[in-house]
């Protein structure tokens, strides 16, 4: 197998720590600048990550997590588990919609609808993230708490929110920092 992506994106780490066990090619891609040309090659949506296991190629993380899931034998996702990805990657999607913003120069704190609705959906989601954790529902470490953690970190990592009022989001990620395949993904490295 081998995965397409870069070393800093939440999408790509996910799958990472979801392969830990098992043996794959990493090739990390700078997608916005040199590896551009070969990012179009691999992928029509010029998105990361990006999964080949011999003739299957697989363009999205949610679909490349559901695929390793068969392939692996993991446990299905319950719809409990789809809707928490569904919370996980709104938050991610708007976040990364508002770094993208900000690198290009355009003020993402303005009073604008669009981003108005950005931050209201991210603080939003990470609100009802932070009662899932305080009532338990990432304590086994799975794919939808793998995605969780990949959120938290990467919002830290590149300090994209506020994380008052839910601070169980940060202690949930400290909980598993020692994790070895957790500090081999860390984007800060």
């Amino acid at each position: 197998m081998k995965l397409i992506g870069s070393i800093t994106s939440p999408y790509v780490r996910r799958i990472r720590l979801l392969l830990s066990d098992e043996p794959y090619e990493f090739i990390n891609l700078d997608i916005y600048g040199e590896d551009r040309d070969e990012l179009r090659r691999t992928n029509p949506t010029l998105k990361i990550p990006v999964l080949i296991d011999g003739d299957q190629e697989l363009y999205d993380s949610r679909v490349i997590a559901r695929y390793l899931g068969q392939k692996l034998g993991l446990d299905a996702l319950t719809w409990d588990q789809e809707n928490q990805l569904t919370l996980i990657d709104g938050a991610n999607d708007s976040a990364v919609t508002m770094l993208l913003s900000e690198r290009s120069g355009i003020d993402t704190s303005q009073d604008a609808m669009f981003y108005n609705l950005q931050r209201e959906r991210i603080m939003a989601t990470l609100r009802t993230l932070s009662a899932m954790v305080e009532a338990g529902q990432f304590k086994q470490w799975n794919y939808p708490a793998i995605c969780l953690y990949c959120l938290v970190d990467w919002l830290d990592f590149r300090d994209l929110v506020d994380f008052s009022g839910v601070d169980s989001l940060l202690a949930f990620r400290d909980a598993h920092a020692d994790n070895s395949w957790v500090s081999v993904t860390d984007p800060r490295k």
